[in-house]
């Protein structure tokens, strides 16, 4: 499924209010419990969902499930080649996967999944910004085709979800507040945030920095409505992808 509409004000036609033309692909890896290929105008990732009948050693014992994400930037992801990390993640992947798992776990009942783990793979396979934005919204949809499989097995009675979760970019370049930057005017913004929410409203994180001057309270509550306004649309665009797959998921 996708959302396309474009018109003028900016490099590639949109006006300050719209998101990037997205689309989401369910079953791009087959073999994966749930898996979505997130494209958000050039930015595209692969997102799976693998289930692991066993949890942490901190969890152990306490009948509880768990959620956590790693993320990767492909080597020709973007223009420069980005050497793989072989020693593990570095800085930013680790606090871009650590910000994934913290939005997932925010809207699933860790009792009602029981004591198995969900394991996030986020995979860029190319990136115009907004990488960790599509990440959360996809893997959400990766997430829930994954509980779904366990319903199917009758693991589970019914999906542990509170809500959905979805994330985007907003900012203020040349002194205007835009929604869901691509690398141009996330190179060139004067303000940078990343909001993620839930589709009932309430924030997971907000995660903002003035790259020039520091910026007023009116022009964070600009930004905040911009984000709200994006990711509601991005939440309807994750329940119809998911409802065109047979999956009903939480209103709220």
């Amino acid at each position: 499924m996708e959302t396309t509409r474009r018109s003028k004000g900016r490099r590639d036609g949109r006006k300050a209010t719209e998101l990037r033309p997205a689309r989401m692909t369910i079953g791009f890896m087959p073999a994966a419990e749930g898996s979505v290929l997130v494209e958000t105008g050039e930015t595209k990732v692969i997102c799976t969902a693998t289930v692991d009948e066993s949890v942490p050693p901190f969890l152990r014992g306490q009948g509880k499930g768990w959620v956590t994400a790693e993320y990767a930037m492909l080597p020709r992801s973007s223009p420069q080649r980005i050497e793989r990390e072989r020693r593990g993640p570095g800085g930013r992947s680790q606090e871009i996967q650590r910000l994934i798992g913290r939005s997932l776990r925010g809207v699933v009942d860790m009792d009602a999944l029981g004591e198995r783990s969900i394991l996030i793979d986020c995979d860029v396979l190319n990136a115009d910004a907004g990488t960790r934005t599509a990440s959360i919204t996809g893997s959400y949809v990766a997430l829930v085709l994954a509980l779904n499989d366990l319903r199917e097995k009758r693991l589970i009675e019914k999906l542990p979800l509170t809500s959905s979760v979805a994330a985007v970019s907003v900012g203020i370049v040349g002194g205007k507040p835009l929604l869901d930057l691509d690398y141009d005017e996330d190179h060139h913004a004067d303000v940078d945030f990343n909001v993620v929410m839930t589709g009932n409203g309430r924030f997971v994180e907000v995660q903002g920095t003035a790259e020039g001057k520091p910026f007023t309270q009116a022009q964070l509550d600009r930004l905040l409505a911009l984000a709200r306004a994006g990711i509601e649309r991005l939440t309807a665009l994750q329940r119809e992808t998911l409802r065109d797959a047979g999956i009903a998921t939480p209103r709220r």
